[in-house]
C-alpha cells in the first residue's frame, strides 16, 4: 500500500517549508533529528516499526513547522513517544525523557537521579511538542514503510545475505533523507535494493542505468511475488518483478540519485565504510535538479550550540555499521513480526 497522497510532496516543496534555513542546512538537521530518533529508540529497545514511524512523522512535521520554532530533539522525542503508543510498544514519558536527557547531555543513563528536575522539564517539553505534532499530523497515524517491501523482495528473489545487509542499511539511511515524504514505500524499497545490488556486485558489473532500463513494454499487472524475474539478468530483478512503468522507473532513478547525493556529502574520511556506496556513479537517467545536500562539515556549525554531544549525521547506519537496525539474519524471522 502506498503512502497517503497528502503526505507525498514534490521535491520543490522542500524549498518552501516554513524553515528559513538554507535547504542544505535543513536537510542536515533533519538527518541529525532522525539519528536522534534511532538513538532514543535503540536505548528504549523499541521495535523497528516504531522508530521508522517516528522518523516519518518527523519529516512530515517539518513540512508544516519551522525548525527555528521547534528544536529537532524535542520533535524527535515527541515522535518517539507518540509512536510507542500507536505501535503498541508503550514506554513511560519519564523513561523517554530520561533517555533524551542522557543522550543530549552526554551523561550515563544510570547516573541520572529518579527525581531529576531536568528529566521532569524535558518530559513537559515532550508533551508540549506532542500537541503540535498531533495537530500537524491531522491525527493521521497510518504509516507504511519501505522495509516491509524489502522483506518481500528478499523472500521473492532469494537474495544473499550481503545484498540484504546493504539494502536494509540503505533503507535505514533513507530516513535521514526526505525520501519517505517524496515517494511511496515500494519506490524507496526498489531504490534501496538496486543500489544495494550495485554496491554488492563487482565494480565492472552493470551500471545503474542498465539496471533501471526498461527493455520491453511493462505489463499492467505486477509479476506474482513467487515468480522468478523474467530475464536471466539478475541486475534487473526489481524492475521486472514489479513490471515497473516508465514513470515508476524514473521515480526509482531519482530516489537513487538523492541517496547517492546524501552519501557523497558525508565525511568520508571519518566514515570510510560509506565510500563504496558513494563511489557508485549516479544514474544518467536521473532528473536534473538543484542539490539539496552539501558536505556536512560545511553546514555542521551553522548557528547551533544547544547539543554539543549530539553526533553528526555522518555517523549514519551504513552497510558496514553495527549500530542500529537488524541484520538480514534476523530479517526473515523477527523483522516480519516486528514490522507487522
Amino acid at each position: 500500500m502506498d503512502a497517503t497522497p497528502q503526505w507525498l510532496f514534490p521535491l520543490e516543496a522542500l524549498r518552501n517549508t516554513p524553515t528559513e534555513y538554507p535547504i542544505e542546512k535543513e536537510m542536515y538537521d533533519r538527518a541529525r533529528g532522525v539519528e536522534f530518533i534511532f538513538r532514543l529508540g535503540s536505548t528504549l529497545q523499541l521495535p523497528t516499526a516504531a522508530m521508522l514511524t517516528a522518523a516519518t512523522w518527523f519529516h512530515r512535521f517539518y513540512m508544516r513547522h519551522a525548525m527555528g520554532d521547534f528544536h529537532r530533539q524535542d520533535v524527535a522525542a515527541a515522535c518517539v513517544f507518540l509512536s510507542t503508543k500507536t505501535e503498541e510498544c508503550g514506554r513511560k514519558l519519564r523513561d523517554v525523557a530520561k533517555v533524551y536527557h542522557s543522550k543530549s547531555a552526554g551523561i550515563d543513563l544510570k547516573s541520572i537521579p529518579s527525581d531529576s528536575k531536568d528529566v521532569e522539564r524535558i518530559g513537559l517539553e515532550i508533551l508540549h511538542t506532542e500537541e503540535y505534532l498531533l495537530e500537524a499530523l491531522c491525527f493521521d497515524f497510518l504509516i507504511q514503510n519501505a522495509h516491509n517491501d524489502l522483506i518481500d523482495l528478499f523472500e521473492a528473489s532469494q537474495s544473499d545475505v550481503e545484498l540484504q545487509d546493504y539494502a536494509w542499511s540503505i533503507a535505514h539511511d533513507s530516513y535521514r533523507t526526505p525520501l519517505c515524504i517524496l515517494y511511496p514505500p515500494r519506490i524507496i524499497a526498489a531504490a534501496c535494493y538496486i543500489l544495494a545490488q550495485a554496491a554488492a556486485d563487482d565494480p565492472s558489473a552493470s551500471s545503474l542505468d542498465s539496471r533501471l532500463a526498461i527493455t520491453a513494454p511493462s505489463s499492467t499487472l505486477p509479476t506474482p511475488p513467487t515468480h522468478k524475474a523474467r530475464s536471466p539478468d539478475a541486475s534487473r530483478y526489481v524492475i521486472e518483478h514489479y513490471a515497473s512503468s516508465p514513470v515508476e522507473v524514473q521515480n526509482v532513478t531519482d530516489a537513487i540519485d538523492i541517496l547517492l547525493e546524501f552519501y557523497r556529502c558525508q565525511d568520508l574520511q571519518n566514515a570510510p565504510h560509506l565510500a563504496l556506496v558513494a563511489a557508485i556513479p549516479a544514474p544518467k537517467m536521473a532528473t536534473q535538479r538543484e542539490p539539496i545536500f552539501r558536505p556536512w562539515p560545511e553546514v555542521a556549525n551553522f548557528n547551533d550550540t544547544r547539543t554539543a554531544s549530539e553526533p553528526a549525521a555522518s555517523k549514519a547506519i551504513t552497510p558496514n555499521s553495527s549500530h542500529g537496525g537488524h541484520t538480514p539474519q534476523k530479517t526473515q524471522d523477527s523483522m516480519r513480526m516486528d514490522l507487522s
